[in-house]
């Protein structure tokens, strides 16, 4: 098997929160930190991070750092509805916020209902959107594992827009089966649709499989029809 980098597009120091800022890629690897929930929102509304999955596991994180910036100014914990709306209305088209926001949502009210006192609170709110992390990033994985197996050796296989780790918690989902597949020894090829108007296969998918060594090539969105 093939080492690979297996690329993260966040991370966890404490209770600080990193983003690769996607908007700089090919040309520049940045990481974000994001101190405040308004700076999540941020984020996710400028594209900054993209991709539902990873939307997703960044809302929760951003609302348990809203919590944490409550308890923190001395501020009442009903805010914290706030706090959730602002965030679910970041990306409507997100599916995966809502259940996310959602989960972490029952976990809060959960533990206001044990009168957890204010540092269990924060840890276990970070703990709950970690889980969530964690959990998409083995699905993904186990997916890959599962979908390189229909894959041939020499194959072609034509992408749109980033399916890969920048979308995910790491590996990605369909792009994910790609780099398994690759992982597992095959010799393959990418084809890679530019994806207008924001370029993530031009910008994105290009830079993950460039950084992990697999063969591919960038084409306008009109020729993939051609090939």
């Amino acid at each position: 098997m093939r080492k690979l980098k297996d690329i993260r597009p966040l991370k966890l120091e404490g209770y600080t929160l990193y983003v690769i800022n996607q908007l700089k890629l090919p040309n520049e690897l940045k990481w974000e930190k994001l101190e405040t929930y308004l700076d999540v929102a941020k984020a996710i509304k400028s594209m900054m991070i993209r991709g539902a999955p990873l939307i997703g596991i960044v809302g929760a994180y951003g609302f348990a750092i809203g919590i944490k910036q409550l308890i923190e100014s001395n501020r009442d914990l009903k805010n914290a509805k706030d706090i959730y709306d602002t965030l679910l209305n970041t990306r409507p088209t997100a599916v995966n916020l809502f259940w996310t926001l959602e989960r972490i949502w029952n976990k809060f009210n959960n533990l206001l209902k044990e009168d957890v006192d204010e540092k269990k609170l924060i840890y276990e709110l970070f703990k709950e959107a970690r889980r969530i992390e964690t959990e998409d990033y083995h699905a993904n994985k186990t997916m890959g594992g599962y979908g390189q197996v229909l894959i041939p050796d020499k194959a072609t296989i034509l992408t749109h827009c980033n399916t890969g780790a920048l979308a995910t918690a790491g590996w990605g989902t369909a792009l994910g089966v790609i780099r398994s597949a690759y992982e597992y020894g095959k010799n393959i090829t990418v084809l890679i649709d530019e994806t207008r108007p924001y370029l993530q296969g031009a910008r994105l998918t290009a830079w993950e499989l460039y950084e992990e060594g697999i063969p591919h090539y960038i084409i306008t969105d009109n020729s993939a029809g051609f090939l």
